[in-house]
């Protein structure tokens, strides 16, 4: 159940019967091969919540966005936003869905307040239909050094 490859610590936790329950029901519906698998799953998201609270924590994830792609300058607005933040923006897929819908995934990574307006301003945009960031604390390692700090690493 390592989440980072790291050991198992093991905990207590103590539960009011009908949350006890409530928990196996969840463990059985969702396949969860353990109550701890779960548990650890449910912390894992509140952490990355409250990193994300905290705005300037690294992060990485996904904005995902619904739109109609037969509004007029939406994708060009959509592409112009991804090339402002080509810092934050590590790479997007889009796929044509039925009835002029296009369905766009956006990975991103940097502080998790700039991931957030950067998702707001592509969100806001007349045309998208929905749209949702989802961020992780796990980061993608970085492929390549800025030029500047590879002549000092050298």
């Amino acid at each position: 159940m390592s989440i980072n490859g790291g050991g198992v610590t093991r905990i207590s936790v103590s539960l009011p019967e009908p949350l006890s329950r409530q928990l196996d029901e969840l463990v059985r519906q969702r396949g969860f091969e353990s109550r701890s698998q779960a548990i650890a799953e449910m912390i894992s998201h509140q952490v990355t919540a409250h990193k994300k609270e905290q705005g300037n924590e690294i992060m990485a994830g996904t904005i995902t966005l619904l739109y109609d792609h037969s509004t007029p300058r939406l994708q060009k607005a959509l592409a112009d936003l991804q090339h402002e933040h080509v810092e934050e923006v590590i790479s997007s897929l889009h796929v044509h869905l039925m009835h002029s819908q296009t369905m766009e995934v956006i990975l991103v990574q940097g502080p998790a307040a700039m991931l957030q307006l950067i998702a707001d301003k592509m969100i806001t945009n007349r045309g998208v239909i929905s749209g949702k960031l989802q961020l992780t604390t796990t980061l993608i390692p970085q492929l390549h050094l800025p030029h500047e700090r590879r002549k000092n690493a050298g």
